[in-house]
């Protein structure tokens, strides 16, 4: 799920830099769902010029992350249950299919790059380390899906992850990381075997967890 750009280029221009940092703010929750921002803010927040706040928040607004509030101020917008769902379906067709045609090209080297990704995730849980915990979990999913050499499909999914990620931040605040198991060794543990179907299923399975955690947190009492 690696922007193309970065790919492309080793000195990236202001303005895409600017928005991955914006992206990863919020991707791993640093603007909570709701929470009202102004451009001005993010400009003092980012360390950068106007235009280049602009351009990001507009790419981002496109992609379903950010929404305009009014009085130049924009949020992340707020899930509900319907939307959810949605996301839910789309996540779960998507990923575990990316994660199946991964299994048959990745190698040694990348699953071992894997699950050094998820050492690192775990050590997160154990330390309690949300912004880890998140960042470590996304660096596994894209690293994997990145091997799967789809490119429309791994866009899918990376837009996806920017419309559940601020949730599954809002969860691990309320909740701990301790109470967010992941299903990665038992991909790890399909993927050195060959066997995509499994690596598909745990995907799929750690999918389904993190929902159903966000979806008792947007659940009425």
């Amino acid at each position: 799920m690696k922007d193309q750009s970065q790919t492309t280029t080793a000195n990236p221009p202001a303005h895409e830099l600017t928005y991955r940092a914006l992206r990863d703010m919020v991707l791993f929750g640093e603007l909570a769902p709701g929470q009202p921002v102004t451009i001005q803010g993010l400009v003092a927040s980012l360390g950068t010029g106007i235009t280049p706040v602009r351009e990001a928040i507009r790419r981002l607004t496109a992609e379903g992350a950010l929404e305009a509030k009014g009085n130049r101020r924009i949020a992340v917008p707020v899930l509900d249950l319907r939307q959810l769902e949605q996301l839910s379906f789309a996540r779960t067709q998507i990923e575990p299919h990316l994660a199946s045609l991964a299994t048959a090209r990745i190698d040694a080297a990348q699953i071992e790059r894997l699950a050094t990704i998820d050492d690192a995730l775990n050590n997160a849980i154990q330390q309690g380390d949300i912004r880890g915990y998140l960042e470590h979990n996304h660096a596994f999913h894209s690293e994997l899906y990145d091997a799967a050499d789809a490119q429309i499909l791994a866009g899918m999914a990376a837009a996806l992850w920017l419309r559940v990620g601020p949730s599954l931040r809002v969860v691990c605040g309320r909740i701990g990381t301790q109470n967010l198991p992941d299903m990665h060794d038992e991909a790890l543990r399909a993927m050195r075997a060959g066997d995509a179907a499994a690596v598909a299923a745990a995907i799929a399975a750690d999918i389904a967890q993190g929902h159903a955690h966000i979806r008792a947190d947007l659940s009425p009492e």
